[in-house]
């Protein structure tokens, strides 16, 4: 996920996508292909892992979410500072996606973790498609597979 010269500065260890109902997705390097499916209007929360090689003074997280190639708002959010060693997690604050019919659709997150600087340490990046209440929600790196509904019951 690192993937720029001088990333043994920051390790980004694990990215796992919280849901109000339902099980975690992990997201790692080899599902950066995959689409997460997720169901309009529920709750998810981004929880970060990361290791640092060195002091890390004012860490900053910036995502941008493209939707049919128009890129969104930056969304910034300050980490704090942290000494070298981890792993560390932080959980962004949780977010309700959007719901309606115009809602529904593909998404693309550009992450990227800067410090006080601007200096880039790491970038991530994820895809999630939103889709209505009434779909089952598939998630890839579930412990299994069956599709789910909003609520948590298990269609099959």
């Amino acid at each position: 996920m690192n993937g720029r010269p001088g990333a043994a500065d920051f390790e980004l260890v694990d990215m796992v996508l919280l849901q109000e109902e339902g099980r975690p997705v992990r997201i790692r390097p080899a599902q950066q292909s995959d689409t997460l499916d997720l169901p309009e209007g529920s709750v998810v929360t981004l929880s970060l892992v990361f290791r640092l090689g060195r002091d890390v003074d004012g860490l900053t997280y910036t995502e941008v979410r493209v939707r049919e190639g128009v890129p969104g708002l930056p969304c910034e959010t300050h980490l704090g500072s942290f000494r070298a060693g981890g792993p560390y997690e932080i959980r962004l604050r949780p977010e309700r996606l959007p719901s309606g019919h115009a809602s529904c659709g593909a998404y693309e997150v550009r992450g990227t973790f800067t410090d006080r600087r601007g200096r880039l340490l790491a970038s991530a990046y994820r895809r999630y498609r939103v889709s209505p209440h009434s779909a089952p929600v598939a998630l890839p790196g579930s412990a299994d597979s069956a599709p789910r509904i909003p609520g948590g019951a298990v269609r099959g």
